[in-house]
């Protein structure tokens, strides 16, 4: 089976595949059923195939407004009884409170739990499945992210934005009928997580390259096919076209898919994301203003296309590089850190001491290796990513926002956010490159 021309129903079918990569891959998701109508036509059957026979049914006020009567109109159809737990919050994080409220208010006489919602009443329904070993069945009410079909949850841990090993759903079920009536602002989300991946899959074959993390170029291609599905689908979504809302949607699952496939977020998220979780770290401390994550991701994309653009002006001097981190103080960094987002910073800070990028032995081999594998490096670059005027075109011709100005987030802390993008998790992307090439503050300066 070639997975990059396979639809989505063929690669659900298959039992995972081996790849050429050396690994056999597999989906985790069970069903995924997005048609109009989805949810009278095939929920109930979805929770009888799954051996469910009392549903906990899981939303937000927000989202039960949007689909709940539709689910519990086809449980009761199907003679299936169900305890509802929506929680009364119009703006819900996912935090440890989060967490806690589920868990305190589920129905131990229920076997099978069904989410109604996106992203974070999907991460609480994956954690609650994952610590009760109940399947589960998310209704989705907006092709907003992608994490519909993965088997983590983006979550935020004291005040630090992480994502958590959790359960991937048994089933996805998007009726169109709801998916097409979604707020534009949330089909615009969706655009901003799926180009996201031009980033991602670019840094992942350099990370590759220079440290030799695992890659399979197969996952990427599909990677490639879903951000492809979701681009062409642009000017539909401004008119509502369910075809075009099914195409996010299926979009939207192929990435989460290429995520259980490659065993990490590597294939869905790069240094785009890290903006979009420093701005929701600064919004948990401070109460500073955050926006949906896909809006925040476009934004971040947009961002992280400049720096690239700048980064293929670069010609690797080595003697400049190794001053550069000669004189780089940590305790100095750390202090811009906690500057930026409070307590939150002492996870990062602490992190340093298993990563140790900054070590100065680590360093000198990184470098060696990106001046001796420039010109591939470039080639990586030409060949993954866009322009930045493409990228500000779609988000233009959709309506979407361009900038943390219109989010209302102060764009002087956008140097210090680039600088941070290296800390958040221990995975290779643009600022890291940045560092080792001893130009991270003077491209800070030309772009921010």
């Amino acid at each position: 089976m070639d997975i990059k021309t396979a639809s989505l129903e063929e690669l659900l079918a298959n039992d995972g595949f081996e790849c050429r990569c050396g690994k056999k891959h597999f989906a985790k998701l069970g069903d995924a059923v997005i048609k109009k109508g989805a949810i009278a036509d095939s929920l109930a059957a979805l929770v009888k195939k799954y051996g469910g026979t009392k549903v906990y049914v899981l939303s937000d006020v927000n989202t039960y407004k949007v689909a709940g009567d539709k689910v519990t109109a086809a449980l009761d159809a199907a003679g299936i009884t169900y305890s509802v737990y929506s929680i009364n919050k119009p703006h819900l994080e996912p935090d440890e409170h989060a967490v806690g409220s589920v868990i305190m208010h589920f129905d131990r006489s229920c076997d099978c739990v069904v989410g109604i919602g996106g992203g974070v009443i999907n991460d609480l329904g994956k954690i609650l499945s994952g610590m009760t070993g109940l399947p589960y069945i998310i209704v989705g009410t907006a092709p907003s992210m992608d994490g519909y079909a993965s088997a983590t949850s983006s979550m935020a841990r004291d005040g630090l934005k992480v994502s958590l090993d959790s359960r991937c759903p048994n089933a996805v079920v998007g009726d169109l009928d709801v998916l097409c009536t979604a707020p534009m602002r949330m089909l615009q989300a969706g655009v901003g997580d799926m180009i996201a991946k031009y980033v991602s899959i670019c840094e992942w074959r350099i990370a590759k390259l220079l440290v030799g993390e695992y890659f399979c170029e197969e996952i990427a291609g599909l990677v490639k096919v879903a951000l492809k599905r979701v681009v062409d689908s642009a000017d539909g979504l401004l008119k509502r076209e369910p075809e075009a809302v099914k195409g996010v949607m299926d979009g939207m699952i192929l990435a989460g898919m290429c995520m259980n496939y490659a065993g990490m977020s590597r294939p869905a998220s790069g240094m785009e994301h890290y903006f979009s979780h420093l701005w929701d770290m600064r919004g948990l401390e401070f109460g500073t203003p955050v926006d949906l994550h896909g809006i925040q991701c476009g934004i971040g994309t947009l961002y992280s296309l400049r720096v690239y653009d700048e980064l293929k002006k670069v010609t690797p001097d080595k003697a400049k590089a190794l001053a550069y981190v000669k004189n780089f103080s940590f305790d100095d960094w750390s202090d811009r850190l906690r500057e930026l987002l409070g307590s939150a910073a002492e996870t990062m800070i602490a992190a340093e001491a298993k990563a140790g990028k900054y070590d100065l032995t680590k360093h000198a081999a990184r470098l060696e290796k990106i001046i001796s594998g420039w010109d591939e490096i470039r080639r990586i670059m030409d060949e993954e990513l866009p322009s930045a005027a493409f990228v500000e075109g779609l988000l233009d011709k959709l309506g979407a926002p361009k900038s943390v100005e219109e989010l209302g987030i102060d764009p002087s802390i956008l140097k210090t956010c680039f600088t941070a993008t290296k800390d958040i998790r221990d995975k290779y992307v643009a600022s890291r490159l940045c560092w080792d090439l001893g130009v991270i503050d003077e491209i800070a300066d030309k772009v921010f």
